[in-house]
């Protein structure tokens, strides 16, 4: 699918929000590193292009810059942030390090009239929006006026109508900018004239089409791990293919509670879909045995699944591809605009490539979509409300929510506890309020009294947290009664633990997933 705005990322942590925007708007969108968009841009010209920000300063040397081509196609460019800065600087501007940073909440004055804020903000008007920056642009290139200033940017937008090139030095894709939302549709739209016609409804039926195209009559094998993502790839292929298509489940062990059974009901019961349950619990325990380093837990985790899973995917035999439950972010976060690929690519998803001896071709539909996205899809294919709105679960499942050793007895506390925990939002109405949350069973034993009793158990902690696009996030303010209510049911119903704390860390800007 050719991508009308291309977003060509110089590193900024948020620059994921330019296309959730674009695409919220209607109009597909994708990021591409700064160092591969000359390779992007010959091999599929966009109809706008928009600059993230970034990390580094102008002003330096060696810094990114956008290729020369961006300024000479003639499609509009919005440059934000550091796109702005190299924008100016690659045309003839000026940056300069003055010392007047801004970071956080700032109000700018509209001081021309644009079509960039056509129906978003009116001449001599004022607003709030979010800026994060400490280099500021002097000069303007021959061409540009200011529409916009601030009391630490006297160009806080920027504008050659002409060209139609556009900069401002605030970010328009966070939440912290109001009608920052309506600007970028605003460039998407009225500016390049790109029509709101992208929907999930349309990406379904392409992605159909894409996947018998590139399967032909090979068979398929899909590796499911019983969460969203490669759920509603399997379901997507399903639909393309039949039964072409084998679902291979991994039961690892470390799943909440029924969730193992949930997938394998819906999918042989409800969809039909030949699926073979491997049941892997005892293997993970042993390989887990005596483990407690969080990074060797998760590796040990990962090449046991990969070790099943090739020999399940051996027994089905003549399967020439594997799909995967592969997204942006993954993909995103696999290359990275600092350059080349992560070393952080999460331990459940073959994003970098997959072992070489399994030698088969990838078939990964999701991989253009946000998490949002994919839900959108998994409703638009009938999967379970309930099973598409599950909160986020990593790949390692609850071996990451037992610091310290696994065994079998503290799993078996922790999915207690941590249903008992459920079950209380979901009777308070909060589950689709909050963005993720879970118990986690602490490596730390107290001493405490329950009746006649002395008890020497476990400390079980509960997080909860809300967030508008998983990138950074609050704890969620439970009530006192809330709290005291769901506490007593887990001292009282879970033999093992007797003391229960709630953690109201926030998320940092950033990481893609909560653990």
């Amino acid at each position: 699918m050719a991508a009308p705005v291309l977003v060509i990322d110089f590193g900024s942590q948020v620059t994921q929000l330019i296309a959730r925007r674009v695409r919220e708007g209607g109009v597909y969108c994708e990021i591409v590193p700064f160092h591969k968009a000359d390779e992007a841009l010959k091999e599929s010209p966009p109809r706008a292009i928009i600059l993230s920000g970034g990390p580094a300063s102008v002003t330096e040397s060696g810094t990114p810059r956008a290729p020369q081509a961006v300024f000479e196609l003639g499609v509009p460019v919005l440059g934000i942030c550091y796109g702005q800065q190299t924008m100016v600087a690659q045309l003839g501007g000026k940056v300069e390090s003055h010392g007047s940073r801004e970071f956080g909440r700032a109000d700018i004055e509209i001081v021309g009239q644009s079509p960039l804020f056509e129906g978003v903000w009116g001449l001599g008007g004022n607003d709030h929006v979010w800026m994060s920056h400490g280099d500021k642009v002097t000069v303007l290139p021959e061409g540009f006026h200011p529409i916009a200033v601030s009391h630490g940017a006297p160009f806080a937008a920027i504008a050659n109508e002409q060209r139609r090139l556009y900069g401002v030095q605030f970010h328009p894709e966070v939440v912290h900018t109001p009608r920052g939302t309506a600007l970028l549709s605003n460039f998407v739209q009225r500016v390049a004239n790109i029509p709101a016609d992208w929907s999930m409804k349309a990406f379904r039926a392409h992605e159909i089409e894409k996947i018998r195209n590139q399967v032909g009559k090979s068979r398929v094998i899909c590796g499911l791990s019983g969460g969203v993502d490669s759920s509603v790839a399997a379901v997507l292929i399903h639909e393309a293919i039949g039964d072409q298509l084998t679902c291979i489940f991994v039961d690892t062990g470390l799943m909440r509670a029924g969730e193992a059974e949930e997938v394998v009901s819906l999918f042989r019961g409800h969809y039909n879909i030949p699926l073979v349950h491997a049941d892997a619990r005892e293997l993970f325990l042993k390989r887990l045995e005596g483990v407690s380093d969080p990074e060797k837990k998760r590796k040990i985790i990962g090449s046991t699944f990969i070790d099943v899973f090739d020999a399940e995917a051996e027994k089905v035999g003549g399967a020439e591809f594997l799909a995967q439950g592969t997204l942006y972010p993954d993909v995103i976060e696999s290359v990275s605009a600092t350059g080349g690929p992560s070393v952080t690519i999460k331990s459940h998803h073959n994003v970098g490539g997959l072992p070489e001896r399994m030698k088969m071709k990838l078939v990964e539909p999701l991989r253009e979509l946000f998490k949002d996205e994919v839900r959108a899809l998994g409703r638009e294919l009938g999967l379970p409300a309930h099973f598409v709105g599950r909160h986020p679960f990593p790949g390692p499942g609850l071996a990451i929510r037992i610091p310290g050793e696994i065994t079998a007895e503290k799993l078996e506390i922790l999915r207690r506890a941590d249903t008992i925990y459920l079950e209380e939002i979901r009777n308070a109405g909060l589950y689709d309020e909050i963005w993720q949350a879970f118990a986690v069973l602490l490596p730390v034993k107290t001493v405490g009294v329950m009746g006649d009793d002395r008890t020497y158990d476990y400390v079980c902690a509960l997080r909860a947290v809300t967030s508008t696009d998983g990138m950074t996030a609050d704890s969620y303010p439970f009530s006192h009664a809330f709290l005291s209510r769901t506490a007593t049911r887990i001292v009282n119903e879970v033999r093992g633990i007797n003391r229960v704390v709630y953690d109201v860390t926030s998320k940092p800007p950033g990481t893609i997933e909560w653990e």
